[in-house]
C-alpha cells in the first residue's frame, strides 16, 4: 500500500476548474478521492469542497455507476 497521495487523471470542468481523481491516504488507509479544484488568484489550484471521497471497496459500484451513464448517452 502505498502512503503517498497519487493523483491518478484529471480534466478540464471549465476555464477555472478541474475535476482531479486521486487516491488519498488518510490515517494509514487509502481512499478514493474526486474532486472539483479552482484555480485561484496566484493560478494555482486548489481544492474546494465539491468533492467525494470514497472507500476502495465501492470501486466496483462506481465503475457501475459510470458504465450506466455511459449506456444512458449512448441511447
Amino acid at each position: 500500500m502505498s502512503k503517498e497521495n497519487q493523483l491518478i487523471h484529471s480534466f478540464p470542468k471549465n476555464t477555472l476548474e478541474e475535476i482531479r481523481v486521486s487516491v488519498n491516504v488518510f490515517r494509514g488507509r487509502q481512499y478514493i478521492d474526486i474532486r472539483t479544484f479552482y484555480k485561484g488568484d496566484d493560478g494555482e489550484y486548489h481544492p474546494s469542497k465539491k468533492g467525494v471521497t470514497l472507500s476502495p471497496e465501492l470501486l466496483p459500484d462506481l465503475e457501475e455507476a459510470v458504465r450506466k451513464l455511459a449506456e444512458t448517452f449512448q441511447e
